[in-house]
């Protein structure tokens, strides 16, 4: 029998530690059955806040002796290692002379209709039983399971009694079951710390470089937040990764979190750990993809009618990630897919389980900073850990952290619920109605947008439209358009939960949508406090960009805490390779927009890509202007087409990008300019380098369009800080044409011309945001611009122009 270790406090620093939460253990170890979307998740569902908010007013209510979140913990000497099983209870009591463990599940679900615990809810509360009772010699032990309706707060509780014995066996033969993995984690961290401890920085270092990986170290050690504006060239994939691997091997951190906004440089991050790879390097990296393209079906089904591998997935899924483990280091696409074959398991759910035991994590910003689909194992009500966060290209993860932690429930949609569910449930008929009867009244008083310092009427409505929801889903039914019913069910649940985090960083408000749709929003204006929620999460955030200015405005929109750090790291790049212009005599003003502008923008256009055969990208800030401008260039071009175009379409599918990407690589005997627009799927993450691109052409200073929901974020922020124009407008459209300038010089042979084509370039409030590395613009006008461009091209640099 397994049983608590007894050792000296040297021996115990010793020692190394392996260490599970207690929910993670019996959920991992006790699941089986089937994979089912066709069943309410509201047993697994808890709020983000509510749930805790039930915890207490349960907790509160008992008074007396009862002990509220209590830490239990049971260590075990195993032959290497300790292993550790820890967790918190909710209540520990007494009752009639019996101390008691109280575990407290707050669901969406009728709980009255309940007749038994869930098996891996009382699991939970039988491991804190014999910890409890093991710390204090108990013979007996009494668990009551609370379960708490998070709609009517109403409370189902199962009492039983357990004799020390019975758990102790329990628990042992758990432990057991357990050890495999246990062992496998320790024996894999030691030759993974082996392995880091050896690697070398595969390159000799930049200028700049080794101090910018020696902050990022720095700043993992002293538990803090690094901001870093890494100019193109700096290699900050590398000068980031580098550090935090070595936190890890130097057991600082025990996983590492890649973020990222675009597969695109999720793929840099896989290239530069297959280098650290061939340098020695042993670690278990995984990619996070997208459900939809890790799906052998169709399209995802998650139910055993639909989808073979979700039949019976629990039962198989333990051993499918303990065979792939033995075999694989990188688990690619094609290594999940080809061992979910084998296995007959989802492969997105053998992903998911396998970053449990990686040391890499590479995904999106949302699977750590999503409220409806961040990685529960990691980042729970209550659970955190040793992470590092290494975000790439953070300037994304402020409008992005905005759409996350915004939500909108639709009166249309509450209609359409109600059509389809009028047949089985008069209950969620009438709830609909009461909803889009309170809807309706927002909607009269609606012209383009309203905004309310409160929703006080719709609230309660929806929340008992969601009760009804809820327990109508519990029953096994088959209904029309289920999938349309469950969707809308958790964009109800989204609404709710996220009007929880509703602060003084909202605004709601009512319009509009294109097809005449009326809405009401909760929309996140200032996403750092719930953003700072997540970082709290982990040890250490570096979060970096070739665009990161002014770096106060991240700071200030990514993260709550005052003493972040930052840092501007050193290019590489010399001043010679490239020619940076800005074209003084065109304008993308609105009020310039004329036939006569967009020739001469044509006109630069021509010019610059007839000054040296090759690739250019032309930016516009909208379709509209690049349309205009395209027709422009096409007329002046008349017949001869000395340069070949290619334009950026809306909405292109993927191998409609690829196409586009590829005619880059093609041999040509002219030039070639792309049409794009700034911000786009072209904007930022482009790696063409040397002579695939030699000129970016940016027209406009970025500004996004002026619409309603941009005011409604000018005006929260001119009332907190009167930088309204500068948060919404300036910097955005600034960020954009820096990005978008960044495809140019990807390497230290790159050459290649920079023209930024808007007056308003010289204006000081856009001056000031240019980077450190811009100081060297020369002004230009079309009739003198061919003789600066062939003084370039012709020698190292050259001089003319003035700086103004």
């Amino acid at each position: 029998m397994l049983t608590i270790a007894e050792q000296s406090n040297d021996e115990l620093e010793l020692l190394q530690q392996v260490r599970i939460s207690v929910r993670n253990l019996v959920e991992f170890l006790l699941r089986s059955g089937d994979i089912d979307n066709r069943k309410s998740r509201g047993m697994q569902t808890q709020a983000m806040q509510e749930g805790s908010r039930i915890h207490k007013k349960l907790q509160r209510a008992y008074g007396g002796d009862y002990m509220a979140e209590i830490p239990l913990g049971f260590t075990i000497r195993m032959e290497r290692y300790e292993l550790t099983i820890e967790g918190r209870a909710d209540g520990i009591f007494t009752r009639d002379g019996l101390p008691c463990i109280d575990e407290i599940k707050g669901v969406y679900q009728d709980v009255s209709a309940m007749e038994e615990p869930v098996g891996v809810h009382l699991a939970q509360a039988k491991c804190y039983a014999f910890m409890h009772a093991a710390r204090n010699n108990l013979e007996q032990i009494g668990i009551q399971m609370s379960y708490c309706d998070l709609d009517s707060e109403e409370v189902n509780r199962f009492f039983d009694c357990f004799e020390f014995e019975e758990l102790e066996k329990w628990f042992d033969e758990l432990l057991q079951e357990y050890a495999k993995w246990a062992d496998f984690q320790y024996e894999w961290r030691m030759l993974s710390i082996a392995t880091i401890k050896q690697l070398q920085f595969p390159y000799e270092y930049r200028p700049g470089q080794k101090q910018l990986v020696e902050d990022v170290y720095r700043t993992i050690l002293r538990k803090k937040n690094l901001f870093i504006e890494a100019p193109t060239g700096t290699g900050k994939t590398l000068s980031t990764l580098f550090p935090a691997i070595c936190a890890v091997g130097e057991e600082q951190a025990e996983k590492l979190f890649y973020l990222t906004a675009k597969t695109l440089t999720a793929t840099v991050a896989i290239e530069t750990l297959g280098l650290f790879a061939e340098h020695g390097y042993r670690g278990k990296i995984v990619q996070i993809t997208a459900k939809e393209k890790l799906c052998k079906c169709e399209k995802p089904d998650c139910n055993p009618v639909a989808c073979p591998y979700a039949k019976g997935h629990y039962d198989r899924i333990n051993d499918a990630v303990f065979a792939l483990l033995q075999k694989e280091d990188f688990f690619t696409r094609e290594a999940l897919l080809a061992h979910a074959d084998e296995y007959m398991v989802c492969p997105f759910e053998l992903c998911l389980d396998l970053a449990t035991w990686s040391d890499v994590i590479i995904g999106d910003y949302n699977y750590v900073f999503d409220p409806t689909v961040y990685l529960k194992r990691f980042f729970a009500e209550g659970v955190k850990g040793d992470y590092l966060f290494l975000i790439d290209e953070a300037h994304n993860l402020v409008e992005r952290g905005r759409q996350m932690y915004s939500q909108t429930i639709v009166k249309e949609d509450v209609l359409e619920l109600k059509r389809i569910l009028k047949p089985y449930s008069a209950r969620i008929a009438k709830a609909a109605d009461k909803v889009n009867r309170i809807l309706l009244e927002y909607k009269h008083a609606c012209e383009e947008y309203e905004i309310y310092d409160n929703i006080n009427a719709l609230l309660p409505a929806l929340m008992r439209l969601a009760s009804e929801l809820e327990r109508f889903l519990q029953k096994p039914l088959t209904i029309e358009k289920r999938d349309e019913v469950m969707e809308f069910y958790f964009n109800l649940r989204g609404f709710l939960n996220i009007y929880e985090l509703v602060d003084e960083n909202y605004v709601i408000y009512s319009s509009f949508r294109e097809d005449g749709a009326f809405y009401v929003k909760l929309y996140c204006a200032d996403p750092s406090v719930n953003l700072q929620r997540c970082l709290d999460k982990g040890r250490s955030a570096i979060l970096f960009s070739a665009t990161l200015l002014p770096i106060q405005y991240y700071k200030k929109l990514l993260s709550t805490r005052e003493d972040n750090y930052a840092v501007y790291a050193q290019s590489v790049f010399s001043k010679e390779q490239r020619l940076l212009l800005i074209g003084t005599d065109v304008s993308s003003k609105y009020t310039r927009r004329t036939a006569d502008e967009f020739w001469k923008i044509a006109q630069y256009i021509i010019k610059i890509a007839s000054s040296k055969k090759g690739n250019y990208i032309a930016f516009f800030p909208s379709y509209r202007l690049m349309e205009q401008v395209y027709e422009q260039f096409v007329n002046l071009q008349d017949e001869k087409e000395e340069i070949t175009a290619i334009v950026q379409t809306q909405n292109m599918k993927e191998e409609q990008r690829e196409a586009f990407l590829q005619e880059f690589d093609a041999e040509k005997e002219q030039s070639m300019v792309a049409f794009c627009v700034m911000g786009g799927i072209f904007g930022e993450g482009l790696d063409l380098r040397e002579d695939k691109l030699i000129g970016a052409i940016v027209v406009g200073t970025g500004l996004p369009q002026i619409n309603f929901e941009g005011e409604i974020l000018k005006n929260f922020f001119d009332n907190r800080d009167g930088n309204g124009f500068d948060y919404v407008y300036r910097y955005p459209g600034m960020n954009k044409v820096q990005q978008a300038a960044g495809r140019v010089i990807r390497t230290q042979k790159d050459r290649g011309i920079i023209a930024l084509l808007d007056d308003r370039f010289l204006q000081g409030e856009n001056l000031r945001l240019f980077p450190r590395e811009w100081q060297d613009y020369r002004c230009t006008r079309l009739e003198d611009i061919e003789r600066k461009l062939s003084g370039f091209w012709e020698s190292d640099f050259a001089d003319g122009g003035e700086k103004l």
